[in-house]
């Protein structure tokens, strides 16, 4: 090799030490290549389309068959039902830790009792319901259809007046009747939503409804309870097109007292609170003439179209003007009594009872907007009578509280007078017939207990109040226990005689009479009988619930809104 040859630029294989051997064609194929290369005589088979021969450990090895999704659900997510999922037969979302505790629920108790445990259990502990079809229909049921009933029945039990942990109840059941164990029911003040859930891997089914008017008819709430009722006792085979039915004609049913009656029983309430104040039989005349009246422009000014607030002052203006009249006439009779017969008959005491029941189990935005209800119906109150005490006062009308102070020495007829109240209360309520005696009775037993208390025993009013409200919401409770009905129709009209109408009136007249301090005081005194009445109710009728069987194997749960105790 010549020294010209030596000088020569090498080629890069050259450089780089990868020669191509001998043999190589002058194509420009290199014989040689790197050590990944597959040798000479080492055939492999190779696939026609097939991906290169090199992949990763995560590829399917040969001979493994695998069945292959389909097409469809080729990219499935976690919320993708399994192919083997169905949704009649589905198995439990999972197993906690301790276990899913047995709960045994005993179907010769009230389904209030029944439902309202199993609302007040996770979601995860409650029992599955008994699968039985309604109707014949093997499809099972029609989701929309049954949300939507549940919400009718809801809303006519809200704007009857029940307790949203009662509206709750009555809509759970009515979903577990036909065999929808995954609902979550909401109720607010206006607002009813409920939300069903098939399984995990399903979406849910949220409806709602909006409650706009409101009205107090006790029979159409114990008809609704009946239905419901029916609906869940498996013995009784209700269809869905059956329950629609039977929910229609619940609506159309017209009241069971004519207009008349109502004004009549308005009258009788106001004669009878002014007795239970103090007052003789012309009083009893005044008060009633005055609360017929104020019913009368109460129903002239809804009939216009004026909201409850001007109704509330315009209905209160009456009494306070016959009791002025009847002072600046010189008449010979306790005119204070008649102004506060005619608080009794339209102090809101079923809102107040309501509310204050929603707020004790939990339901705090229910609670407060009822309460704050109450608050615009008493406000209402107070603008007509301090209207009518003011102009009095200005007229030369001299009224003394202290006349209204001496109750009758006569017991049998205060508790007669009790009663009659508690009868005319229950016939504005619109109650049924059959529960009209009963609540009279209730509220005859009120008033003795609380008479004992406080005139004999010489103990506060505040307490006395309390204990014969918790005697009534006892007695109110075992009353609905036994009829597999609603606690309110036994409840409700028997608190009548316990109302502050007194206090009220005296607070009122402590106002228009420059006296602030003194009129405060006794408008606190009113207030703190109000929520006696209303605490007392709740815990007797929680007591009777304490103490009586449920017919759960774990011990009754507290409201669904604890700190975990």
């Amino acid at each position: 090799m010549t020294d010209a040859e030596d000088r020569k630029p090498k080629s890069d294989e050259a450089r780089s030490g990868f020669l191509p051997p001998a043999g190589t064609g002058v194509d420009g194929d290199m014989s040689t290549t790197s050590e990944f290369a597959i040798p000479e005589g080492l055939a492999l088979h190779r696939t026609a389309g097939a991906e290169p021969e090199t992949t990763s450990e995560f590829a399917v090895p040969q001979g493994l068959d695998v069945q292959a999704a389909p097409s469809a659900e080729q990219e499935g997510s976690a919320f993708t039902p399994p192919s083997t999922y169905s949704a009649k037969h589905a198995p439990s979302a999972f197993t906690p830790p301790t276990g899913i505790p047995v709960v045994s629920l005993t179907k010769d108790v009230p389904w209030q009792d029944r439902m309202r445990t199993m609302l007040r259990m996770p979601v995860a502990e409650r029992p599955a319901p008994e699968m039985f079809q309604r109707g014949g229909d093997e499809s099972g049921p029609a989701v929309p259809r049954v949300l939507d009933l549940t919400l009718r029945i809801g809303e006519l039990l809200l704007a009857g007046g029940e307790g949203a942990e009662d509206v709750e109840a009555a809509m759970f059941a009515v979903c577990r009747s036909y065999g929808l164990d995954r609902c979550e029911p909401n109720v607010t003040f206006t607002l009813l939503a409920i939300s069903y859930q098939p399984s995990l891997v399903d979406d849910p089914v949220t409806a709602s409804r909006t409650v706009r008017r409101r009205g107090t008819d006790y029979t159409r709430l114990a008809a609704v309870y009946q239905l419901v009722d029916d609906l869940s006792d498996h013995e009784t085979a209700v269809s869905l097109e059956e329950a629609y039915r039977r929910l229609a004609e619940i609506r159309r049913n017209r009241h069971p007292y004519p207009g008349w009656a109502l004004t009549g029983a308005s009258g009788l309430l106001a004669g009878a609170a002014s007795v239970l104040v103090g007052g003789d039989l012309i009083v009893f005349i005044a008060a009633a003439l005055g609360a017929m009246l104020g019913d009368r422009l109460a129903w002239l000014c809804a009939g216009r179209g004026l909201p409850e607030f001007y109704q509330f002052t315009v209905a209160a203006t009456p009494p306070a003007a016959i009791g002025i009249a009847l002072t600046l006439a010189h008449v010979d009779v306790k005119a204070s009594a008649v102004i506060t017969g005619g608080l009794f008959a339209l102090l809101p005491g079923r809102a107040l009872v309501a509310g204050v029941q929603d707020g004790l189990t939990g339901f705090y935005i229910t609670a407060s907007a009822r309460l704050l209800e109450v608050m615009y119906f008493f406000v209402g109150i107070v603008a007509g009578v301090l209207l009518v005490l003011y102009f009095g006062v200005q007229l030369g009308a001299r009224l003394n509280p202290d006349q209204a102070l001496g109750a009758s020495d006569d017991p049998v007829m205060m508790i007669g007078a009790s009663m009659l109240l508690s009868l005319a209360f229950a016939v504005l309520l619109q109650q049924e017939r059959s529960t009209v005696m009963w609540v009279t009775l209730n509220g005859g037993v009120a008033w003795v207990v609380y008479g004992a208390m406080h005139y004999v025993g010489d103990i506060s009013p505040v307490a006395s109040t309390a204990a014969a409200a918790g005697l009534v919401g006892l007695f109110g409770q075992l009353l609905s226990r036994y009829q597999f009905a609603s606690a309110l129709p036994y409840t409700t009209a028997a608190i009548g005689p316990l109302l502050p109408g007194s206090a009220t009136y005296f607070g009122l007249l402590a106002i228009a009479q420059n006296e602030v301090d003194e009129g405060l005081v006794s408008l606190s005194k009113a207030v703190a009988l109000a929520m006696a009445i209303a605490i007392g109710v709740n815990l007797g009728s929680e007591i009777s619930r304490m103490f009586l069987r449920i017919g759960s194997a774990e011990k009754r749960r507290a409201a669904k809104r604890t700190r975990g105790f």
